[in-house]
C-alpha cells in the first residue's frame, strides 16, 4: 500500500510535558451558560467529551513517557452513566476528507473499547474503529445516541502489546489495517463525507506515533473547500452590521458569572444592573445563597450595595445555579423592585434604594426529608428554604403578574402573593427541573404552571404528566410555532432524556435523544421555511454540538463549534425579522450564526470578557445589544451602523423572569403566546390524577 506523503496532522505527544492533559478539575456545569476554556497546552488536540460524575476524578487523558517515547492514555473506566458516551480526543477539520489516519495502540485494559475516529463531523457524529472487548474488532458509525455495526470480525489482543492501525479512507471506500494486516473493507456514503479524526476509548489505552496523511491533490482540494467556506462566511458577514463596542464597565470587587439581572430600578424607563455573588453551604450548588447585591446604571455607577462585596469574585461568582432575585415591579407603582433570597427571608427591595420594602421568613423545610429529590446526602440541610430561585407568575389571574414563585433544588415549590404570603405549596414526585415555566395555557387569565415533567393548574393542583420520570428539565419554551396550527407546545430539553416536543394534554409529539440536552431557544431562523424554528445545544458527555430543528421538531441540521457556554438565544441584529443565533463571546469562533449554521456577526478581538454573554435591546431602537461580562468587566455592543426602525419588534422572554435556565424565544407578535387549551380535556386529566374536587 502506497504511503500517502502530505501531512495534515502529526503528533508523537513529544510537545506536551509529562501530566494531565488539560482539563475543567471541577468538572462543573459552568460551561452549560458560560464559556470557560482549560488553561494549558493543548496542542492540536479538542476535548469535547465531559461528565459531572468525574468530579474529584482527575483528568481523562494523560501524557505518559516510556522508554524515552510519549503517549497519551486514556484513564477512564466509567462510561455508560448519566448516559452513553466516548471518550474521544480529535483534531484537525471538517474539509479533511480522502486520507489515513494512523496510531499505535496499546490496551492496558481489555475491559470495553479503544480505536480511532474518522469522518467525525461532531465528537457523537463519527466513523469509529475499534477493538471490543478481548476478542473483536469493529467498524462503527456513532450518531447521538446510537452506534450502528458497520463491520466487525473476531481479533484477539493483548495487554501486552502495541498494534499498529492504520485507516483508510478513499470515496465511500474504508480500509482497516492492523499491523500491516488488511482486516476490514468496507463502502459506505458516510465516508464521502470526510471530517475530522482522532483517538477514543472508554477503558485504560495507550496511544503512540498518531498521524493524518493525505495526498497532495486531495490537500489542494481540503484547502479548495476552506476558503470556499471562508468566502461563504465573509459574504454573510457583509449583510449584517458589524459590532460597535458602547459601554465598557469597570466591575471592580462585585463582579459575578451569569448572575445578572436588568430593569428599571429608577422608573424613567433607562436600565439598569444588578449583580450577585453568593457562596456555597453544604454541597456544591445544592445550597447556593447570595452573600452581596450591587444596583449599577449603565455607566457603571453604583446606586446601592446590599452585603460585602468581595475581590475574591472567582470565588463567589463562580456558580451554575440560579441565584434567588428577580427585578419587577411588583407593587406596580412604576419603578421595579428587586425580589431577592436573603439569609432565609425572602425580601421586596426598593429599586431606587435597595432598602426593604416587605420581607418574610421563607417557608419551614425540615419536616420533609421522605421523598425530598435532590438532596445532597438524603436530607435537606436546613430548618427553613435556602431558596432555588425565583420566577413572577399570575395565579389569581389580575391584570399584571403579581405573584411569586420559589423553590428549593429539584423538589418542593411555593407560591406566594404580593405581601408574600403562602398561597399554595406543591411538593413533586418527579425532578422539578431548574425553571418551572408559567404560563396560561387555557386562557382564562391564570398562569398554569409547567413543572418538570409536569403541569400543575394555578392553584397548583396536577393536571397531567409527561411520560418521562428521570432526570430533569432544564429549559422549557411554550408557543404556537406555525401557521394556522390552533395548539400550542411545549418544547423541553431535559437532560439524558433527550429533546421533546409536547403538547399541553401530555403528550410528547417529537424527541430526539441527543446526549444531555441543554439550551432551547424559538425564533424565525429561516424565514424561507413554513413556521419557527428550534434551536437546541448539549453539554454533558458529547458538548458542544448544536441542533436546529423545524417547528414539528423534524432535523434541519447538527454541527459541532468546539466550544462549551453555547447560549442559542436568538438575537434581532437587523431588526428584519430574521433572527440570529447567539453561541458566545469568543472572538474567533463565537458570535451570530444564520439559520444555515454560517457566521453572521463576529466579536471583536478587542480583550472582552467571555464568559458570559446576553442580548437584549438595551437603547430602543429595536435590535438587540450584545452584553459580555466577567469577574471583572462588562462591554456591551451595538451595530456599528444606524438603521431605521423597521417595525420589527419581536416578544422576548421577559427580563424580569431571568434564569440561567430559561427557554429562550422571539416571537414576532403575542399571538404566539396566546393559548386556547381545551378545558375540559385538562379537567378531564385532573379528574383521572385525582386531584379534581
Amino acid at each position: 500500500m502506497m504511503n500517502r506523503p502530505f501531512v495534515l496532522a502529526q503528533d508523537g505527544f513529544r510537545g506536551f510535558p509529562i501530566g494531565e492533559f488539560p482539563y475543567d478539575p471541577d468538572h462543573s456545569a459552568m460551561g452549560e451558560y458560560q464559556y470557560v476554556v482549560e488553561k494549558g497546552n493543548h496542542g492540536i488536540w479538542l476535548d469535547q467529551v465531559c461528565n459531572y460524575t468525574w468530579n474529584g476524578t482527575g483528568p481523562t487523558w494523560l501524557i505518559t513517557e516510556q522508554d524515552g517515547k510519549h503517549s497519551m492514555e486514556c484513564m477512564r473506566v466509567e462510561k455508560n452513566h448519566p448516559h452513553r458516551i466516548f471518550p474521544t480526543l480529535e483534531c484537525g477539520e471538517k474539509y479533511w476528507r480522502d486520507y489515513d489516519v494512523c496510531a499505535g495502540i496499546r490496551r492496558l485494559s481489555l475491559k470495553g473499547m479503544a480505536g480511532l475516529v474518522f469522518c467525525l463531523n461532531t465528537s457523537m457524529d463519527t466513523l469509529v474503529f475499534s477493538f471490543e472487548g478481548r476478542n473483536r474488532a469493529r467498524l462503527a458509525y456513532r450518531h447521538k445516541e446510537e452506534v450502528e455495526v458497520l463491520c466487525e470480525t473476531a481479533y484477539v489482543t493483548d495487554p501486552d502489546d502495541t498494534y499498529s492501525v492504520r485507516i483508510r479512507t478513499e470515496g465511500e471506500q474504508i480500509l482497516v489495517f492492523v499491523n500491516g494486516e488488511k482486516i476490514m473493507e468496507v463502502c459506505s456514503p458516510l465516508a464521502l463525507r470526510g471530517g475530522k479524526a482522532g483517538i477514543t476509548a472508554d477503558c485504560p489505552t495507550r496511544f503512540t506515533d498518531f498521524s493524518v496523511t493525505a495526498e497532495e491533490k486531495t490537500v489542494r482540494e481540503i484547502q479548495a473547500a476552506k476558503e470556499a467556506d471562508k468566502k461563504k462566511e465573509a459574504d454573510e458577514m457583509a449583510k449584517h452590521a458589524p459590532m460597535k463596542l458602547l459601554k465598557k464597565i469597570d466591575l471592580k470587587n462585585f463582579g459575578t458569572s451569569r448572575q445578572v439581572r436588568f430593569g428599571h430600578l429608577k422608573g424613567d424607563g433607562t436600565w439598569q444592573v444588578v449583580l450577585a455573588q453568593m457562596q456555597k453551604r453544604v454541597s456544591r450548588d445544592a445550597y447556593g445563597f447570595i452573600s452581596c447585591l450591587t444596583a449599577m446604571d449603565l455607566e457603571g455607577r453604583v446606586l446601592w450595595q446590599l452585603g460585602e462585596p468581595s475581590d475574591n469574585t472567582e470565588k463567589l461568582g463562580k456558580v451554575s445555579a440560579d441565584m434567588p432575585f428577580q427585578v419587577y415591579d411588583i407593587d406596580h407603582d412604576g419603578v421595579d423592585e428587586v425580589i431577592c433570597g436573603w439569609d432565609f427571608e425572602i425580601r421586596i427591595l426598593d429599586g431606587r434604594t435597595g432598602e426593604i420594602k416587605r420581607a418574610v421568613k421563607t417557608p419551614i423545610a425540615d419536616e420533609e426529608d421522605e421523598g425530598l429529590i435532590g438532596a445532597p446526602y438524603n436530607t435537606y440541610a436546613f430548618a427553613r428554604l435556602n431558596p432555588d430561585g425565583i420566577r413572577i407568575c399570575n395565579f389569581r389571574g389580575l391584570d399584571k403578574p403579581s405573584d411569586i414563585l420559589i423553590k428549593d433544588r429539584y423538589c418542593r415549590i411555593w407560591a406566594l402573593n404580593d405581601r408574600l404570603e403562602v398561597m399554595w405549596h406543591y411538593k413533586s414526585p418527579t425532578n422539578t427541573g431548574h425553571c418551572p415555566l408559567p404560563v396560561d395555557v387555557d386562557g382564562d387569565g391564570r398562569d398554569e404552571l409547567l413543572v418538570g415533567y409536569r403541569l400543575l393548574d394555578s392553584d397548583g393542583t396536577e393536571l397531567w404528566a409527561y411520560p418521562i420520570t428521570e432526570d430533569h428539565t432544564d429549559e422549557i419554551v411554550a408557543g404556537r410555532w406555525k401557521s394556522g396550527d390552533p395548539e400550542g407546545y411545549f418544547a423541553c430539553v431535559s437532560g439524558t432524556q433527550g429533546f421533546f416536543i409536547g403538547d399541553f394534554y401530555g403528550n410528547i409529539v417529537a424527541r430526539d435523544l441527543i446526549g444531555h440536552a441543554q439550551r432551547v431557544s424559538v425564533a424565525n431562523y429561516c424565514p424561507e421555511r413554513p413556521g419557527l424554528e428550534i434551536a437546541v445545544t448539549n453539554f454533558w458527555g458529547h458538548a458542544g454540538c448544536i441542533f436546529l430543528y423545524d417547528c414539528d421538531g423534524n432535523p434541519i441540521w447538527e454541527m459541532q463549534n468546539d466550544m462549551n457556554g453555547n447560549i442559542v438565544a436568538p438575537v434581532n441584529w437587523d431588526g428584519t425579522g430574521r433572527e440570529l443565533i447567539l453561541t458566545n463571546a469568543d472572538p474567533e469562533k463565537g458570535g451570530l450564526l444564520n439559520g444555515d449554521g454560517v457566521r453572521a456577526v463576529a466579536f471583536p478581538d478587542d480583550g472582552h470578557p467571555v464568559l458570559c454573554t446576553e442580548a437584549m435591546d438595551l437603547t430602543g431602537d429595536g435590535r438587540d445589544e450584545l452584553i459580555c461580562w466577567d469577574y471583572h468587566a462588562m462591554y456591551i455592543y451595538t451595530q456599528a451602523e444606524p438603521c431605521e426602525d423597521k417595525g420589527y419588534h419581536p416578544l422576548k422572554f421577559p427580563a424580569y423572569n431571568a434564569s440561567n435556565y430559561r427557554g429562550e424565544y422571539a416571537y414576532p407578535s403575542g399571538e404566539y403566546l396566546s393559548f386556547h387549551a381545551d378545558g375540559k380535556r385538562l379537567r378531564q386529566k385532573k379528574q383521572e390524577n385525582g386531584t379534581g374536587n
